[in-house]
């Protein structure tokens, strides 16, 4: 049986590993994208671990946000991921996506 960790209330052990992650969905959602840019949100959603419809408004966000684009091509969608965007959070100032996905997107993967 595992325990609860005092300070978080999260089960301590191995179970507590998978507890969370170093990035949010919002990154797993736009990494995802990058590697595969005409991707299904069905797959992006069981990539990532979410519901298809979280797996949309990530998207729409992004969308909104102007990190990724998305242009329709016959019943598909193709997504491009912007380059030059800054990271959003305070902590990340000075840094741009275009590091994450350097580190993250395979090269023969990430978009010009």
């Amino acid at each position: 049986m595992a325990t609860k960790d005092f300070d978080s209330g999260t089960p301590s052990g191995a179970a507590a590993e998978t507890q969370w992650t170093f990035l949010t969905n919002h990154a797993h959602v736009l990494l995802t994208i990058a590697r595969d840019p005409q991707i299904r949100m069905r797959d992006v959603a069981t990539r990532v671990g979410v519901t298809e419809r979280a797996a949309q408004k990530i998207t729409a966000d992004l969308v909104e946000a102007g990190y990724i684009t998305r242009t329709r091509a016959g019943r598909r969608n193709s997504y491009t991921v912007a380059t030059g965007r800054p990271f959003r959070h305070p902590v990340d100032a000075g840094h741009e996506l275009d590091e994450l996905l350097a580190v993250l997107v395979p090269e023969s993967t990430s978009q010009p």
